[in-house]
């Protein structure tokens, strides 16, 4: 088992979840994956690209599978974090003794996506054209041609983390708050998160 120093400071400091993340690595890397550490969680990958993530919660801690919509999910274990997360499924666990009963289940789970990754499968991404604009930044698209110019010239995640970003909001105010906010990031090239 080559664990990867880095992340052990992640298996250390779960309190609550620790000895349920301690089996989820275990497993990981008894499947022959690479633990790198990406986005503070543990990680493992398949000649570089990402199989699986582990990451613990409140209520749960999970294998996060990067292109777990494409796995055939023969046990119906795996969720969809929120309706907007169109690749990524998790198996979750609320006990270490799930994990333990589950093994063989969640190998079988890992060499699947595996098989996905070697035969280089992607996730048909639905398009940012196909994502609603909200009312309130259409009109300042469609009264500030700067504006209007630099969001199309975003990557398509930034266009698309804006968008579902303000169509979150449930009131119109908060909706037209949140575009006005962030104009001037937009203007700068930069996306939600930069």
């Amino acid at each position: 088992m080559n664990t990867n120093p880095k992340v052990d400071f992640y298996f250390n400091k779960a309190k609550k979840w620790q000895e349920a993340v301690i089996l989820l690595r275990t497993i990981a890397l008894d499947c022959g994956l690479t633990e790198e550490l990406k986005w503070g969680c543990p990680c493992y990958t398949f000649d570089g690209n990402n199989i699986v993530l582990i990451h613990d919660f409140k209520e749960y801690c999970a294998f996060l599978f990067f292109k777990g919509a494409l796995l055939k999910d023969n046990e119906g274990i795996l969720i969809q974090q929120t309706e907007n997360v169109q690749s990524a499924r998790q198996i979750r666990f609320t006990t270490a003794l799930q994990i333990i009963e589950m093994k063989a289940i969640l190998r079988a789970y890992i060499f699947e996506a595996i098989e996905v990754e070697k035969a280089g499968l992607k996730v048909d991404l639905k398009k940012t054209a196909e994502y609603t604009i909200p009312a309130e930044f259409q009109s300042k698209l469609d009264h500030i041609p700067d504006l209007k110019t630099a969001f199309e010239a975003l990557t398509p995640g930034r266009q698309r983390g804006y968008l579902l970003y303000f169509s979150a909001a449930k009131q119109s105010k908060t909706r037209a708050a949140r575009v006005e906010k962030f104009i001037p990031q937009i203007l700068n090239g930069k996306g939600l998160d930069d």
